[in-house]
């Protein structure tokens, strides 16, 4: 028998996750197979070239291109400091000496009797990769990174801002349907990843900012309130990137949305633990959606095996809908009709049934709906 699949969105108690963790270019991975490693510790490191700064001496010292490497006061690969003679012509009988000075710190890179311009290179740029969650190191690739895997409770977002960090959880609202709002975000918070409820604020956003918290989430966010936080209109592009010195992630999507009530019991089981976010969001070819990581000091014994293939639609899976009018809403499937359904609009789709936690039940087309994996 044929079988359907639709995409979903992991929450899940358990499971072995691994991430990468590469250098952008050639460098040094400090920690072998086997070690160990917090979420702080630097696994890898390397040094990018520093900025191109050209000086035009031919120009500066009214000469022809040529003649400039015989005014060189430094040679190629030497270091020089900001305003440090770099140059000068021989003058008259040793007298009315022309002396140009280098605006830039650095090395000297090359001297060119083509264009008799000199190239002064910065200084390295150091880059360190860290290890971002917590884990063993599986996997080492010589000169280019590691990989770390950790038995974790793991979250999928809907959307993001902001990067990569870490910190304690700490719960700022009572229930998952609470709005979080600035009055529920205290000083104490400092450094830690405040768990809300549905929609967040923008309010709640800057005091959260202000006292240093690592990462804010909850249920929702007006678009609103995200363009207010901003400063712009985001577009169709991958997030995670922004300097706020705060990580944003909602979990259900935009608007009035309360974060889903499994959501919310999970990580607040978990109130107190370091957890690792990222708010990297991509939602097209190569989609990427912000996460929640929390290491697991021991494997939970009493999970159940997971009754379902990863992304395929049957009865009794749990799902979001995510277009109106139950936009948002949690349910179970109980139906997959196999004949298309005819919609409001007249077109046909194929449709299943859902039935949500109030006894309400919908009928609503397939592509309308996300699965929330285990």
């Amino acid at each position: 028998m044929a079988k359907a699949y639709t995409p979903g969105l992991l929450v899940t108690q358990h499971k072995k996750h691994r991430c990468m963790r590469r250098l952008p270019i050639a460098g040094e991975v400090k920690v072998a197979k086997g070690d160990h490693v917090t979420a702080d510790d630097v696994v890898a490191e390397t040094a990018l070239p520093g900025d191109v700064n050209p000086i035009n001496l031919s120009n500066q010292l009214s000469l022809p291109p040529k003649d400039v490497i015989g005014c060189m006061l430094k040679k190629e690969g030497d270091p020089i400091a900001k305003d440090e003679p770099i140059a000068q012509t021989k003058g008259i009988f040793g007298m009315m000496k022309n002396t140009i000075k280098s605006r830039f710190e650095g090395t000297v890179e090359t001297v060119s009797p083509v264009t008799g311009q000199v190239i002064i290179r910065g200084a390295p740029l150091p880059v360190q990769v860290r290890a971002y969650m917590g884990g063993t190191v599986v996997s080492v690739r010589e000169h280019e990174g590691c990989e770390i895997e950790a038995d974790v409770a793991y979250v999928q977002g809907i959307f993001g801002v902001g990067g990569e960090t870490h910190g304690k959880i700490v719960l700022a609202c009572d229930s998952h349907e609470q709005e979080l709002t600035p009055d529920r975000i205290t000083e104490d918070m400092q450094g830690m990843v405040i768990i809300g409820g549905a929609r967040m604020t923008v309010a709640a956003i800057k005091r959260a900012q202000s006292v240093g918290a690592a990462a804010i989430i909850s249920g929702g966010i007006d678009d609103q309130d995200l363009k207010q936080l901003l400063g712009y209109d985001l577009g169709v592009a991958i997030t995670g990137r922004e300097n706020l010195g705060i990580t944003v992630i909602v979990t259900e999507g935009f608007g009035e949305i309360a974060m889903a009530e499994r959501t919310f019991k999970m990580l607040r089981g978990h109130d107190g633990h370091e957890t690792s976010v990222n708010g990297a969001t991509q939602i097209r070819a190569g989609v990427m959606r912000p996460e929640i990581i929390i290491p697991l000091a021991s494997v939970p014994t009493d999970q159940a095996d997971h009754r379902f293939e990863e992304g395929q639609l049957e009865i009794g899976r749990t799902l979001r809908v995510i277009r109106d009018p139950w936009f948002g809403m949690i349910g179970e499937v109980t139906g997959l009709p196999t004949e298309p359904h005819v919609l409001g609009s007249g077109s046909k789709a194929r449709v299943l049934e859902v039935k949500f936690p109030s006894g309400e039940t919908a009928i609503v087309p397939r592509a309308n709906v996300e699965l929330i994996e285990e």
